[in-house]
């Protein structure tokens, strides 16, 4: 089963979670439903503990304290997805555990001309980040 790696979450205001996916999607969630449907949540009125959102470690969730936590898939599922500069737009190391493949792979078609830098990737400092589009012509859907 895919899940969709969180990279980062940014807490906004209106108690809203602007959070930016492995795959280059960014997405806005609303937390305030939440205060009302699930008690726990009223905690998060509290702006300084609204404020302390970030990313679980491996990316499959949103997290304030031992108690509060949203999954990947219902801010996938029920966030509404923005546009900015940086969609479609991931890291080498998430296009590569997104689609099963080896960094060097990645490293190979833009030394051969397969990938065009510039066009396809671009490196910023020692990162190297590769558009969505250009996985989906070069390697095809992600398998899962």
């Amino acid at each position: 089963m895919m899940f969709h790696k969180i990279k980062w979450v940014s807490p906004m205001a209106g108690y809203r979670l602007c959070v930016q996916f492995a795959e280059g999607c960014t997405k806005v969630y609303d937390v305030a439903p939440l205060f009302e449907r699930i008690p726990v949540f009223a905690q998060l009125r509290d702006p300084d503990l609204f404020y302390e959102v970030r990313a679980d470690v491996g990316g499959y969730g949103v997290v304030w304290n031992d108690d509060i936590d949203l999954s990947c898939d219902e801010l996938w599922e029920n966030g509404m997805a923005v546009a900015t500069p940086f969609d479609g737009l991931m890291a080498f190391s998430d296009a590569t555990e997104i689609w099963g493949l080896n960094e060097s792979t990645l490293r190979k078609a833009v030394a051969y001309g397969k990938l065009i830098n510039g066009v396809d990737v671009c490196k910023f400092g020692k990162q190297w980040v590769i558009s969505s589009e250009a996985m989906l012509r070069e390697y095809g859907p992600p398998p899962g």
